[in-house]
């Protein structure tokens, strides 16, 4: 028995957790037993495959399963291995899970759920089980090296659904530059080829969503950025995408009840209490509904 299989053995992870389970595997296989031969084309294929025939088919109470394995398996594993590999690892799995979620199912009660359990470490951007903040790459490929987030992919495809999603747990607000969101809504190339003239109107239809999304939540909204991408010949994919950002963005004076919204959302982003806190004041609903971005 290899070293390396010994180690995989003193793990505090239960020994029906998905992952511990499928490290194990990787580690047993021959070819292997020397961690100095580890490398992503010896082991990606097979971790994508596992967690590929599970998330084929999932229902939401299984990809619930799934992302407390996960969360078990880093916080609490035993596992001692060179550091690549634990990092490799583990980004195999988040690029697999995410590519999943987002590209492939694109089901907003799939992502409400990986925000749900993995809320409690999204301040820190760089835990491995702040999801949303990791990057995956949309065709898939074994290396997200070069991936983007779940928000920027959103924004590429105008998924408003999810993307009030995101912008209801004030995953917007955290952005360091909120207005390349914005622009990515406005400006990004379609991913998918218009065959026929109703793709466009859905497209269209969903960045105008994305951008009114969008103006609940910021303050204000560079036009002069938007114009200047559109200088160097970037064709916006509405043409009259001013009449959807209020000109109180840009221009007028923000309204008042606007800026209270975004003052109590930044305290409750503050104490990570984004979007249930919401509910838990003591004001109208109609109110509630408001800083929740329904209106």
């Amino acid at each position: 028995m290899s070293k390396s299989f010994k180690l995989c053995h003193k793990t505090s992870c239960p020994r029906s957790n998905i992952f511990c389970n499928l490290i194990d595997k990787i580690v047993k296989r021959p070819s292997l037993q020397f961690l100095g031969q580890w490398g992503y084309h010896c082991y990606e294929p097979r971790i994508y495959r596992t967690l590929a025939k599970i998330l084929r088919y999932v229902d939401l109470d299984g990809f619930d399963i799934l992302l407390s394995d996960y969360i078990a398996f880093v916080e609490k594993s035993g596992y001692r291995f060179e550091l690549n590999f634990n990092l490799e690892f583990t980004e195999i799995c988040v690029n697999t899970i995410l590519y999943w979620v987002f590209a492939r199912k694109g089901n907003p009660d799939f992502v409400e759920l990986l925000l749900k359990k993995t809320k409690n470490y999204v301040q820190d951007r760089s835990c491995n089980l702040a999801l949303i903040w990791r990057t995956f790459t949309p065709v898939y490929c074994p290396s997200p090296l070069s991936g983007i987030t779940p928000l920027l992919y959103v924004a590429q495809t105008r998924q408003s659904t999810i993307l009030k999603i995101l912008l209801q747990y004030g995953i917007l607000e955290r952005e360091k530059n909120p207005i390349n969101i914005v622009i990515t809504i406005l400006l990004y190339p379609s991913r998918v080829r218009i065959m026929v003239d109703h793709e466009l109107v859905d497209i269209q239809e969903d960045a105008k969503t994305c951008l009114q999304l969008c103006s609940r939540v910021l303050s204000a909204i560079s036009i002069r950025e938007i114009e200047t991408q559109l200088s160097l010949g970037r064709r916006p994919i509405i043409s009259n995408w001013l009449d959807y950002i209020p000109s109180t963005r840009y221009k007028d004076p923000c309204e008042l009840l606007h800026l209270c919204r975004i003052t109590i959302r930044a305290q409750l982003l503050t104490n990570n209490m984004l979007p249930n806190g919401i509910f838990s004041l003591l004001i109208p609903v109609r109110l509630q509904n408001y800083l929740n971005l329904e209106s």
